[in-house]
C-alpha cells in the first residue's frame, strides 16, 4: 500500500527518484498516462492484475475500449536502479505537463506523480468539495 506525500525534483533527463516508503524488491514498475493530468506508477505485478480486470470487461463497449487504450497504448515498463531512481518517457513527462517540481503522492495500489503546481490546484479544489465527494460514494 502506497500512501503519503513527497517533494521531488525532476532531473532533466528524465530520472526521477521514487521515495524511500514506496521502493520495492522488485524493481520493475509500469510507468503510464493517469487521470486528472497525473502519472500513474505502478509495480508490474499490479499493473498486470488491473490488465486482468479490464479484460474481464466487454470489449464490445467503446468506454472499455478507450479506457484500456488510455491505460495501455502508452505504458511503459522501467526499472529502479539500486538507488531507487526511475526514469521517466519524454512524452509521458510532457502528457503531464511535469516540470522540475514535483509532488509524488501514495494512492492505495499505485504511486501517482504530479506537477506540483497543479498538484495543488487540483487539491484545493477537492478540499472545498470534500463533504459531497463524501456522501456521492456508494458502498
Amino acid at each position: 500500500m502506497f500512501i503519503g506525500k513527497y517533494y521531488y525534483k525532476l532531473q532533466q533527463n528524465g530520472r526521477v527518484s521514487i521515495p524511500k516508503n514506496f521502493r520495492v524488491k522488485n524493481k520493475e514498475w509500469i510507468v503510464t498516462r493517469g487521470l486528472d493530468g497525473c502519472l500513474f506508477l505502478l509495480k508490474a505485478n499490479t499493473f498486470k492484475q488491473e490488465l486482468g480486470q479490464l479484460a474481464k470487461r466487454s470489449f464490445t463497449k467503446k468506454a472499455h475500449r478507450d479506457f484500456t487504450r488510455i491505460m495501455t497504448n502508452e505504458a511503459k515498463l522501467i526499472k529502479a536502479d539500486n538507488n531507487g531512481r526511475v526514469h521517466l518517457p519524454k512524452y509521458l513527462i510532457e502528457y503531464a505537463n511535469l516540470h522540475q517540481e514535483i509532488v509524488i503522492v501514495g494512492s492505495f495500489s499505485r504511486i501517482e506523480i504530479w506537477d506540483q503546481k497543479k498538484y495543488h490546484q487540483y487539491i484545493d479544489q477537492l478540499e472545498n468539495q470534500a463533504e459531497v465527494i463524501a456522501e456521492q460514494i456508494n458502498d
